[in-house]
């Protein structure tokens, strides 16, 4: 069980959540290490969808799945809300759900040292510059081919999962998660064509930061982990070898699920057209 420390509300909802397990005998594991802990059945995720991705990292590579409990703002990632904590808890105890698996990033940056540092992502990798009174300068590569070169903010490179959440915010197109493909997005990039780019899952993104950028760079990993990148420095972005599980209770088509998370509009639908 995973819980957002900073909620209150969470923290009540993990103990509900606890004494509901351990009546059903189920051992309840609250702080986790890979190495001691597998296997585990499942994690529970008490919190918003920065909980679900901190989660995602403590059981990367493990292949647990997740199952959001949304207690936060949006909870795109969240499979549940926060009324329906014991109808999802008796519903996993009884194995009453699927696994979907998402497409995650892997990233490695070229120090101009020699030295690489490699990370992963499940939403986005994004590219800033480190310095905000300034631009950065990249290039953009494509399956080894550069594409183009302009200054900007930074870039947004994505997975569909994460086209809802920094890459959507930027601009970029909405990808429904069972398309395999990378999303990249430029953040206020001064250049004629600096337009989302989307691309298949064999093809990779690379970035390399130019000598005479204003700025060094830093990469940003689903929000919460960063890796310094120098002038000189290249990123190379591709698909993870390690899909995130999530434990789905509903078989809801995203687009209600777009729509019941961004309150769209939806006034006036009279659905499709009846033959005869």
């Amino acid at each position: 069980m995973v819980v957002n420390p900073h909620r209150e509300e969470a923290a009540h909802a993990g103990d509900l959540v606890a004494r509901e397990l351990e009546a059903e005998g189920i051992q309840v594991c609250r702080s986790f290490e890979s190495d001691r802990d597998e296997p585990i059945e499942a994690a529970i995720v008490l919190g918003g969808d920065g909980t679900i991705l901190h989660a995602a990292a403590l059981t990367h590579g493990t292949g647990i799945p997740l199952l959001g409990i949304n207690l936060g703002h949006v909870g795109f990632l969240a499979e549940a809300e926060r009324e329906d904590v014991r109808t999802a808890v008796q519903r996993l105890v009884a194995g009453d759900y699927t696994v979907e698996e998402r497409n995650t990033l892997e990233v490695l940056v070229k120090q101009t040292d020699g030295t690489t540092v490699g990370g992963w992502a499940l939403n986005e990798a994004t590219v800033e510059r480190d310095n905000l009174r300034r631009t950065v300068e990249i290039v953009l590569e494509v399956d080894g081919k550069p594409v183009s070169t302009f200054a900007c903010d930074g870039v947004v490179i994505s997975t569909a999962t994460g086209s809802t959440a920094h890459a959507f915010s930027a601009g970029g197109p909405i990808l429904w998660p069972d398309v395999d493909a990378l999303l990249f997005v430029p953040l206020a990039a001064h250049a004629l064509f600096a337009r989302p780019l989307v691309v298949g899952p064999r093809s990779y993104f690379a970035l390399e930061v130019t000598e005479r950028s204003e700025s060094a760079a830093q990469v940003v990993l689903d929000g919460s982990r960063s890796i310094d990148v120098a002038r000189g420095g290249r990123v190379e972005v591709r698909r993870g070898r390690h899909p995130v599980k999530l434990a789905r209770m509903s078989d809801a088509p995203f687009a209600e699920r777009l729509v019941r998370k961004f309150s769209l509009p939806i006034n006036g639908w009279r659905g499709p057209v009846q033959d005869g």
